[in-house]
């Protein structure tokens, strides 16, 4: 059980990483981006590829994973810098898929549906399991905790301060004098960039990555995570993953009381109480349970 609810901690880390990465583009910036797993996998398989092929050392092999998706999240906001809404998500929805195919198809690099394996971890093989998952379960909390004190730093510096008034209307923000297009690369090239981090870090507590583990639902999930916990804030990404980790997996203790129903159906029930349970969650706080907080500026007459 200590291993099992380590682990959880650790993927509920993984999960923090992305809300915060979605946080910039979307809580601060307003761009929607379903194409999330996409800049995971590039960040898992770019890490992978660099200390299993190349042999470079762990930190080095997270830092191109983060780099490498920075630029790869630069790319794609200067081709829909000039798209809004759905048809945004619907691009960067695209870009995940075609980034998926590539990873089956393009055998010589990446292995294909067989994937890449024997990813090395912080003293793995050295120490037993449960010291394994406790050490990554640190490792993924601090980069997370480091993390989630630069972007809230960052949110309410006047970068933060000039997304926020694009996210609110662009126009205007145009209007004062502000590169809108300059701050949106900005914005989708730092949150692609701990997106790709998260990849890494799942890459090599994971030990082998194939492309069926980048589907779609981990990006609907992310985007559940951020909303429920408050859109805009950091604290609310994070405490909205570890709802998310809590839900997705406390639910599966329920199949021992019902016994009278096939796995199918277990796990159609599991996903019905899941979504119940989000929706309930965001009928009482529409905003999210740590909403961001609206800054009123008072003018006092002489």
């Amino acid at each position: 059980m200590e291993n099992y609810l380590l682990a959880m901690a650790v993927f509920a880390g993984f999960y923090a990483l992305m809300a915060l990465g979605l946080n910039v583009i979307f809580g601060l910036a307003g761009m929607i981006n379903l194409g999330l797993v996409g800049f995971f996998a590039i960040g898992a398989y770019a890490s992978a590829l660099l200390t299993v092929k190349l042999h470079w050392p762990l930190l080095a092999g997270w830092g191109a994973a983060l780099l490498l998706s920075a630029l790869a999240g630069a790319i794609v906001a200067l081709i829909t810098a000039r798209l809004k809404g759905d048809y945004l998500a619907i691009v960067t929805l695209g870009f995940a898929e075609v980034i998926r195919l590539a990873a089956s198809n393009e055998i010589w690099l990446t292995g294909g549906t067989d994937g890449i394996s024997a990813i090395p971890g912080p003293w793995r093989g050295m120490a037993t399991p449960f010291q394994f998952n406790l050490i990554f379960a640190v490792i993924v909390w601090l980069v997370v905790c480091a993390t989630g004190l630069l972007l809230g730093r960052l949110s309410t510096s006047p970068f933060g301060r000039v997304l926020r008034a694009i996210r609110e209307d662009e126009m205007v923000a145009s209007v004062a004098g502000k590169p809108v297009l300059r701050f949106k690369v900005q914005a989708f090239t730092v949150g692609a960039g701990v997106l790709g981090l998260a990849g890494a870090l799942y890459g090599h507590y994971n030990a082998y990555i194939a492309p069926d583990g980048f589907q779609p639902l981990i990006t609907i999930y992310v985007v559940l995570a951020l909303t429920a916990g408050g859109t805009g804030t950091m604290r609310g990404a994070i405490l909205g993953a570890i709802l998310v980790v809590f839900l997705t997996e406390g639910t599966r203790f329920l199949g021992g009381a019902m016994s009278g129903l096939k796995p199918v159906q277990i796990a159609a029930v599991r996903e019905g109480l899941i979504g119940a349970a989000l929706i309930l969650v965001l009928y009482v706080r529409p905003q999210g349970l740590l909403p961001e907080k609206t800054r009123i500026l008072s003018l006092e007459t002489p």
